[in-house]
This record gives structure tokens, sequence and C-alpha cells, in this order.
């Protein structure tokens, strides 16, 4: 059992910057991978971007390659998703996940998810 909490969504314009975390628990941290998905209302949920249980491997999703960084710190056994350069195309709930077997890009197999944190960027 993995136990997700997202946090540091909220209402930011455009060109902007937000941080989430998501804090975990119920297992050791550093032995899954980590990832964050988005779904906007009305659309499929999007991969965002994965980080390997060292933190050494990261992917993103080409539409937020270069904006967004993904870091774990282990002792703190919390993922972040740093985005910068925010576009109103960003807006969505950002879920937090956990791959306890690979590294992989597709969510529908993750294993766990958190409750989702909603970020929405003006024009």
């Amino acid at each position: 059992q993995v136990q997700l909490v997202e946090s540091g969504g909220g209402l930011v314009q455009a060109g902007g910057s937000l941080r989430l975390s998501c804090a975990t628990s119920g297992r050791t941290f550093s032995s899954y991978a980590m990832a964050w998905v988005r779904q906007a209302p009305g659309k499929e949920r999007e991969f965002v971007a994965a980080i390997s249980w060292s933190g050494s491997i990261t992917y993103y999703a080409d539409s937020v390659k270069g904006r967004f960084t993904i870091t774990r710190d282990n002792a703190k056994a919390t993922v972040y998703l740093q985005m910068n350069s925010l576009k109103p195309e960003d807006t969505a709930v950002y879920y937090c996940a956990a791959d306890l077997h690979a590294l992989r890009t597709t969510p529908s197999t993750y294993d766990y998810w958190g409750q989702g944190t909603q970020v929405t960027v003006s024009s």
C-alpha cells in the first residue's frame, strides 16, 4: 500500500510558475518510480513526467519538456514538479502516481494514485 498526497496547485497567470509536491507513505519511497499525470476536463489522462527510484533517469512529455522539471527527495519521501513558463493549455488536475514495477510512461499501468491538485493558468 502506497499513499500519495499532492499539494501546491492553484491559480497562476500565463508565464508564471508553480511547484507541485507529492508526499508519499506506506512503503520504502526509494523502491519505486514516480510520475506526474494531468487531466483536463473532458480529456484523457496525459503523461507529464516520470522519475526513476534513484532519480537518475527522467522522462518528459514533449509538451512540457524544457519547462517542467521532476525531482525527488527520498529523505523526505516526496516528489516535486517544478512548472515554469506556464501556459493556459497546462490547466488540468495534476495527479501523482507510483509505479512499483518499472519506469513507464503509460498512465494506465501505474499502481497507486493521489487525489489530484488543480492547476489553472489564466490568459
